[in-house]
């Protein structure tokens, strides 16, 4: 008897027995027809089985979740009978299983025409008919006559444009709204997987619901504004509606639908402001939803448009949650790279500059970096607003404020997306980049500085960076353009590459040239599925969760509690086409916080619309290096290890040693590069060396070792550990160039610690620091540190001369 009939045998016979390593079975031997199959036994097992049994019914169901399992037309059939049980049984089945049965059947659909009318009558009794997609499909499967009384029992007092949404549903084929069901959520708060929302955006039926649905709810928000219709706080739509509504959004936004930011100008402040001056919204419920539907497939113009809102909504608690939620609808729409390198010009000219008249006075804005506003009169610029320019153009300064803020908003949405399109491999059409970025008024100042790699005949490929060059390639307007990665180059090449930012001093928006590269190891070849690279480490746990969600991550947030103890923190990369798994697990509490332990990373690919495990050794080489990186980025940043001021004892104190001053990560590599370069341009220079994963400096009371990696200080001769923790910039030293941004502490990269009248405050502000804002780029830190040492005997700071002077 092979596993699956084993298997069987267990979900189905009360006196048989799994024995030995079958009691824990591995489904990865058997096959999709043979899970399916388990799958429907497994549905029906009850809750008064054994042990043994539900252990095997939670594994049928877990590997159900990961695969996409195919049904035979048996299996097919017993499931929607096993649906009209557990209805009788426990008022309640999920729908979307049996029509997930039917869409991957492997042979003729069976009839199952009589479970299909006791599913819709069931449903049809109730108050509240959940999943109406879902309802709708299978009354279909039963006759005409069921699918009519669905139809008419949907359509009741639910309004104009749910009542749509119902009459589109009935009027597709029963494949259709087989494969549109999906889209049902059990509340607007679940948002259904990706394939879902494009067989709807693909459907043309219901892409045209959509846009009648939502310029029909705009229409309404018009005639609140009119008076035309009664204003109450928060009634403008119905739940049902909302729901509905926001379907609506996700396929008008998932197909880019050009009518959209006209939409957005109408609704987003028909919903937000009541037509009198009180501070309740119109629908506050649906501008949520806007706003979730905008971290599923965000625009441009809908983060603009939700921004705007935000400052004027008058509710006191509303823009504190759109702050909240707007974090996740800027990390998504750096990862829509398809959308989210649309710039609006704004009238800047072609170089980036925007004038403005106020009197006697101009308006400069300048883009560079970032988005600047000065004043000038004659052609002299002025230190500060002119008075006159305040009293008589007020709205003109407020006007041209929000227009920087708007401005650097996508600034930093384009850094990121740029960023981003290196997982999908990001190519756009030579014309449209020469234009639409190189030479784009906003955009310019970013992408000059950037390495491209532009595709001059078939296959071969030029790197060129603009700011260098006076001239760009000749290429064909539909030839391939994206951005360069050095892990599709030679050492040679990287190392040129970054000789030449440093020797021209040119500061890139982000790690380019520099950046970390992650390739396959001899001990992950071997462990084959996963890596334990960055297992082991111990971490502040909170600070990693704020990163994960910074980083665009989804994680459960762990601690104390009953399913609270481990969790795998994900991402979606190469344009959806693969996944990596992060997993960590709770670990105690520490003085300071919460800790947790890493463990495995490991990659998913999608295969027919589901999740399969996939070999290391399978993922495209810059899908993995980005998907370490970032797990390199948690772990160092939030390591106890890069906490300086770590004293707690135990375990956590013998990793604190032993990673502290470990062997050097990718990270830490490239951080040593950088140094190797920058170094001999410092004013310390005669003081600093690097030896292995160590900046040496010398000072005139001891020599010191700063590790390139977490940043601790061991003294000479003796390795004597120095506590060291950072305050507030001083002003003593001149900047230091780095080659790209670092957007975490940007004054610390250039200079070192604070004076006497600070030391005092030093260990207070570092532990107010470190539990409320980013740990500070590590190569800012050391930087820091190696001024702060090579002069020190101009330290005042009693409670590190203490530590330097005892073994003196």
């Amino acid at each position: 008897m092979d596993l699956a009939a084993r298997l069987m045998r267990a979900l189905t016979d009360p006196d048989f027995t799994l024995e030995g390593k079958d009691s824990n079975p591995d489904l990865a031997q058997i096959s999709d027809e043979e899970l399916g199959s388990l799958f429907v036994a497994a549905y029906r097992v009850g809750t008064a089985a054994t042990p043994a049994v539900t252990r095997v019914r939670f594994a049928v169901e877990d590997a159900a979740r990961e695969r996409r399992p195919r049904y035979t037309p048996e299996a097919c059939r017993r499931m929607f009978e096993a649906l009209a049980e557990r209805c009788e049984e426990q008022g309640w089945a999920d729908l979307t299983r049996g029509l997930d049965a039917l869409e991957r059947c492997t042979g003729p659909l069976p009839d199952i025409s009589e479970p299909a009318r006791a599913l819709v009558g069931f449903w049809l009794e109730k108050d509240t008919v959940r999943q109406p997609y879902a309802l709708l499909a299978v009354a279909g499967l039963a006759d005409d006559g069921t699918l009519r009384t669905a139809v008419e029992r949907l359509s009741r007092d639910v309004g104009p444009t749910v009542a749509d949404e119902i009459a589109v549903m009935a009027g597709l084929t029963p494949a259709e709204r087989t494969l549109l069901s999906e889209t049902d959520r059990d509340n607007r708060f679940v948002s259904p997987l990706a394939d879902a929302w494009r067989r709807s955006a693909d459907n043309p039926a219901y892409a045209a619901f959509a846009r009648r649905a939502l310029e029909a709810a705009a229409d309404r928000t018009d005639a609140i504004r009119a008076g035309e219709i009664p204003y109450q706080a928060d009634k403008a739509f119905t739940d049902r509606e909302i729901t509905s509504l926001g379907q609506a959004l996700r396929v008008a936004l998932l197909r880019d639908e050009p009518w959209l930011p006209e939409l957005f100008e109408r609704l987003l402040p028909g919903v937000a402001l009541a037509p009198t001056p009180a501070k309740t919204l119109p629908s506050q419920a649906l501008l949520y939803e806007v706003v979730r539907a905008a971290q599923d497939y965000p625009t441009p113009e809908l983060v603009t448009a939700i921004r705007t809102v935000r400052r004027t909504v008058r509710h006191a608690g509303v823009p504190k949650q759109l702050d909240k939620m707007l974090k996740k609808v800027d990390a998504a729409l750096a990862e829509r790279t398809d959308v989210a390198l649309r710039l609006p010009r704004l009238e800047f000219d072609d170089d980036g500059v925007l004038r403005r008249t106020a009197g006697d006075y101009e308006a400069v804005v300048k883009v560079t970096d970032t988005a600047t506003l000065t004043w000038e009169k004659d052609g002299r610029p002025l230190r500060t607003v002119p008075a006159p320019v305040r009293r008589d153009h007020a709205a003109l300064v407020k006007e041209l404020r929000e227009l920087v803020k708007r401005v650097n908003a996508q600034l930093i949405t384009l850094v990121r997306a740029l960023e981003g399109g290196f997982t999908v491999d990001a190519v756009h059409p030579y014309g449209w980049w020469r234009t639409e970025l190189a030479g784009h008024p906003l955009a310019r100042t970013l992408v000059r500085r950037l390495i491209w790699e532009i595709e001059v005949a078939p296959g071969q490929w030029r790197a060129v960076l603009p700011e260098t060059a006076e001239l760009l390639p000749d290429a064909p307007d539909d030839a391939s353009v994206r951005l360069w990665h050095p892990i599709r180059s030679e050492p040679d090449t990287v190392r040129a590459w970054r000789d030449l930012l440093v020797e021209r001093r040119i500061r890139q928006p982000f790690k380019q040239a520099f950046r970390e590269i992650y390739l396959l190891t001899p001990a992950e070849e071997q462990t084959r599925v996963y890596s334990n690279r960055f297992a082991a480490h111990l971490v502040h746990y909170r600070k990693m969760f704020a990163l994960f969600r910074a980083r665009g991550w989804k994680s459960d947030l762990l601690g104390p509690w009953d399913g609270g103890d481990g969790d795998e923190a994900e991402r979606t990369l190469g344009a959806g086409e693969w996944r990596v798994r992060f997993f960590h697990t709770w670990a105690d509490w520490a003085s300071d916080g919460e800790l947790a332990s890493t463990d495995q990373v490991r990659f998913d690919r999608r295969v027919e619309g589901a999740w399969r495990e996939a070999p290391l050794a399978d993922v495209p080489p810059l899908v993995f290096s980005e998907a370490m990186r970032d797990v390199d980025l948690f772990v160092g940043v939030t390591s106890i290890a890069a906490d300086p001021d770590w004293t707690d004892g135990g375990p956590g104190r013998t990793y604190w040693q032993r990673a502290g001053f470990a062997e050097l990560t990718e990270s830490a590599q490239a951080r040593r590069d950088v140094l190797d370069r920058i170094l001999p341009r410092l004013k310390i220079a005669d003081r600093c060396t690097l030896d292995g994963r160590f900046l040496l400096v010398r000072g005139d009371l001891r020599a010191y070792k700063i590790h390139l990696g977490s940043a601790n200080i061991l003294m000479e001769p003796d390795d004597a550990y120095l506590c060291i923790v950072p305050a507030r910039p001083s002003s003593s030293n001149g900047k230091v160039f780095l080659p790209f941004e670092d957007d975490r502490l940007s004054l610390i990269l250039s200079k070192a610690f604070p004076p006497a009248a600070a030391a005092p405050r030093c260990r207070g502000l570092w532990r107010w620091w470190w539990g409320r804002r980013p740990p500070p780029h590590r190569l800012s830190l050391i930087l820091s540190k190696a001024f702060l040492l090579a002069a020190d005997t101009e330290i005042t700071d009693e409670s590190i001369l203490m530590q330097i002077k005892r073994g003196v």
